[in-house]
């Protein structure tokens, strides 16, 4: 059987209606890591708000703690609050249950679309898809060193298709700069509703946007000096985008400290619009180790 990671995703956001405002979402059958993907449940998180709202109104930002570490063996449960509904703003809160706690709690705001003033900051000038490595390919060249209970989730095929400008070694990485900019897409193209492509796009804006921060220190969590995990996120839409085609991701980390990281992004179509922004602070907590005992 062939594999299609872009359908298995979007089955992964086509959650279960339990009750009116009630939803029940699945993590992947072949899901190696100790926990749920961040991204995951942001993008399920938005599916169910997005199902209580008009079909008239885009969602324009929204804003996330991660609260507990998800169990990706058990199902998640999306609770929909109705904060507002208002002339043309509407407001959801959403929260996601696991063993009988809060993992996750969204809020988003969708408004009705309006003409106005705009303005934009250029899109950097970076070298374009066509001429750079997918991620998978890059990856492959480390793939030896990578220990074997890790490989397979390393190298496997995924729904987002990422071309990085400057890519590090995941192992060993040398220090670097802040900036760092890549383009992605959903891998195959899709004939989904626009507000599906808001949910893609939130999905993959947390694929890279934390190690950011770990960039100019030349470490990664594969080289088992940093523990990392993203603590918030947020995220504002501002235009319709279609998400299987090409969007640069541009992103950078002005400060860390205090074991934590400050992250931002800018996410442009090939075109040059700018079309969403993400901030998102991360845990960077430095692992000790303690000598061995003789």
């Amino acid at each position: 059987m062939t594999k299609d990671p872009v359908g298995d995703l979007l089955t992964l956001l086509d959650i279960e209606r339990l009750e009116h405002d009630l939803f029940r979402g699945q993590s992947p059958d072949e899901e190696e890591s100790q926990r749920v993907f961040g991204g995951q449940v942001i993008a399920q998180s938005l599916v169910a708000a997005y199902r209580t709202v008009p079909d008239d109104r885009p969602c324009h930002s929204l804003h996330a703690y991660f609260i507990r570490p998800g169990d990706p063996s058990v199902p998640i449960i999306y609770q929909v609050d109705h904060s507002r509904d208002g002339g043309s703003f509407t407001t959801r809160r959403v929260v996601a249950i696991q063993h009988g706690k809060q993992i996750f709690n969204l809020a988003a705001s969708f408004q009705t679309l309006e003409d106005s003033w705009h303005h934009q900051h250029d899109m950097p000038e970076v070298a374009p898809p066509e001429s750079l490595s997918d991620r998978v390919e890059w990856r492959r060249k480390f793939a030896d060193k990578v220990p074997e209970r890790h490989r397979g989730h390393f190298l496997r095929e995924r729904p987002i298709e990422m071309r990085e400008i400057d890519p590090l070694d995941p192992l060993t990485p040398a220090k670097a700069s802040d900036e760092h900019n890549l383009w992605f897409r959903v891998a195959r193209p899709i004939d989904e509703a626009p507000w599906i492509h808001h949910c893609l796009m939130a999905y993959a804006s947390d694929m890279a946007l934390l190690g950011t921060g770990s960039r100019p220190h030349g470490v990664s969590w594969m080289n088992r000096e940093l523990m990392s995990a993203s603590l918030d996120h947020a995220m504002w839409f501002h235009a319709p985008t279609k998400f299987d085609e090409w969007h640069l991701y541009s992103m950078d980390s002005p400060y860390a400290g205090g074991a934590r990281s400050f992250n931002r992004g800018s996410i442009f179509d090939s075109s040059g619009r700018l079309v969403a922004s993400v901030a998102q602070e991360g845990l960077m907590r430095r692992i000790e180790h303690k000598p061995r005992q003789k």
